[in-house]
C-alpha cells in the first residue's frame, strides 16, 4: 500500500477514536444531569439524524472537492460539537453537531479509497479500515470509560501544566479536552492525505437538482442486483451494530452487575471481535466470495439469542468476541462489494451517501424501537431476543433474494477473484 493509505487510516483511526470516547463521555454527561434513561439511546439517533437528512448534499460536496479537504472541514465541525458540550451545551445537541461533521466525513474516507486504489484491493482495504475502526471502538470505549472513573480523573486533574492555568476543573471538562485533541490530531493527518487526482464536480447550487440526482443514485443501487444485496446488508449490519451497543451496556448492568465504566469495556470486546473478523475477511475473501458470507449474518443473530443465558463476566467475553468476529467477517466483504459497484454506477461520494442514508436510516428505525422498547420497560432479556431473532429472519430473506437473482442471471461470475 502506498503511504497515502496509511495517512488516511491514520486519520480515520483518531477521528472514530473521539467518536467512541464522546459517546461514553456524553452518558456519563447525561447521567450526571439526571436526564432519563432513555435519552441514551437519542444520542445515536441525534448523531446519525444529519446522515439521512443531508445525504443528498454530503455526497455532492464530498465529490466537489479534494477529499483530504472535505475531511479535514468535517473534522473541525466535531471539534465545535465537542466544544460546545464543553460549554455546557445539552449533550444531545452538541452530540448532533459532532454527527453533521460525521456525516460530510463518511463520503469521503470511504470514496477516497475507491479513488487511491484498484478494485482488487478494495477488500484488504475495508479490512483495514473497519479493523482500525473497530481497534478506535475498542480503544475509545475503554478511554471514555477510563476519562469518567473518579480515581483516573483525580489524578488527570492534579495535573498542572507549567506556567499555563488550564481552567479545566471538572471530570467533564477533563475528560473532553482530551476528546478535542484526539479530534485536532486526525485534522493534522487530514492535511497530509495526498490528492488523487480525480476530476471533482462542482457543487450544484439548486438543492432540488440535489435531490433529484441523489434520487436517482439511490434508486440506481438498489435496482443493480448486486448493490442491492450488500446494500441490504450493511444496512441491517449498522442499525443492528448501532443498538447492540447500548443493548450491551444494559445487559451488563442488569445480567453481569457492572457500572457504566465496566459495562463500556465489554463494547470493546465486541469491537474486537469485529477486528479479528475483519482482518480474517481481507486476508481470505475476494470480491467475487463475498457474497457466500451471508450465512454468517443468520448466525449472529441466533447466537445473541445466547446473551440471555450468560450471568458471568468470564463467559461473556468469549460470546461477545464471537458475535463481534461474526460481524466483522460478513460486513467487511459486503462494504468493499457495495463501493465497487456504487462507484462503477454513480461515482464514490454519490455511492457512499447513498449507502450512509440507508445505513443510518436503519439506525434511527432501530434505536428508535429501543428507546420505546426502553420506555416501555421492557425487560432487557426480551429486547435481546427480539433484537436475535429480527436479525437472523432479515439476512435470511436477503439471502433467499439473492439466490433469486442468480437464478435469473448470474452476476458474481463477473466480479475480481485476485486477492492481490
Amino acid at each position: 500500500m502506498p503511504l497515502g493509505f496509511y495517512l488516511i487510516m491514520a486519520a480515520q483511526f483518531f477521528s472514530a477514536l473521539a467518536d467512541n470516547a464522546l459517546l461514553i463521555v456524553a452518558i456519563a454527561a447525561l447521567r450526571e444531569m439526571n436526564a432519563p434513561s432513555a435519552y441514551e439511546p437519542l444520542l445515536k439517533t441525534f448523531f446519525t439524524v444529519s446522515y439521512v437528512a443531508l445525504a443528498a448534499v454530503v455526497g455532492a460536496f464530498a465529490d466537489s472537492m479534494p477529499k483530504w479537504r472535505v475531511m479535514f472541514v468535517s473534522n473541525t465541525i466535531k471539534i465545535v460539537g465537542c466544544g460546545m458540550m464543553l460549554l455546557s451545551v445539552h449533550p444531545l445537541i452538541a452530540y448532533a453537531v459532532v454527527g453533521l461533521g460525521a456525516a460530510a466525513y463518511s463520503p469521503a474516507k470511504y470514496g477516497i479509497l475507491t479513488e487511491y486504489l484498484p478494485h482488487r484491493l478494495l477488500v484488504v482495504a475495508n479490512g483495514w479500515i473497519e479493523g482500525l475502526t473497530v481497534c478506535a471502538i475498542i480503544l475509545g470505549v475503554v478511554i471514555g470509560g477510563t476519562l469518567i472513573q473518579p480515581s483516573v480523573a483525580k489524578d488527570l486533574l492534579a495535573f498542572d501544566f507549567p506556567l499555563i492555568d488550564t481552567g479545566i476543573t471538572t471530570i467533564k471538562q477533563m475528560a473532553l479536552s482530551i476528546v478535542g485533541g484526539l479530534y485536532m490530531l486526525a485534522s493534522i493527518f487530514n492535511l497530509y492525505i495526498p490528492d488523487t487526482g480525480v476530476d471533482h464536480k462542482a457543487l450544484h447550487k439548486n438543492p432540488w437538482y440535489l435531490i433529484r440526482e441523489f434520487n436517482h443514485c439511490l434508486v440506481l443501487l438498489w435496482r443493480d442486483r448486486l448493490g442491492q444485496i450488500s446494500l441490504a446488508v450493511t444496512t441491517l449490519f449498522w442499525g443492528a451494530g448501532a443498538t447492540l451497543q447500548f443493548i450491551v451496556i444494559k445487559w451488563a448492568e442488569v445480567a453481569l452487575r457492572l457500572d457504566l465504566s465496566k459495562s463500556s469495556m465489554l463494547q470493546g470486546v465486541v469491537a474486537l471481535g469485529v477486528a479479528l473478523g475483519a482482518i480474517g475477511a481481507a486476508r481470505m475473501i475476494t470480491l467475487r466470495k463475498s457474497l457466500g458470507v451471508i450465512p454468517l449474518g443468520i448466525a449472529m443473530g441466533l447466537i445473541v439469542l445466547v446473551m440471555n443465558f450468560v450471568h458471568f463476566v468470564w463467559l461473556a467475553i468469549p460470546l461477545l468476541i464471537i458475535i463481534g468476529a461474526l460481524s466483522g467477517y460478513f460486513v467487511v466483504p459486503m462494504n468493499a462489494l457495495l463501493q465497487h459497484r456504487g462507484h462503477i454506477l454513480m461515482g464514490a461520494g454519490h455511492s457512499i451517501a447513498v449507502q450512509n442514508f440507508n445505513e443510518n436510516l436503519s439506525i434511527l428505525m432501530m434505536t428508535g424501537l429501543y428507546y420505546l422498547m426502553v420506555k416501555l420497560d421492557l425487560s432487557i432479556y426480551w429486547v435481546i431476543s427480539l433484537f436475535g431473532l429480527f436479525v437472523s429472519a432479515s439476512m435470511l430473506l436477503v439471502k433467499r433474494r439473492h439466490e433469486a437473482n442468480q437464478r435469473q442471471h448470474d452476476d458474481v461470475i463477473h466480479l475480481d477473484d485476485g486477492t492481490h
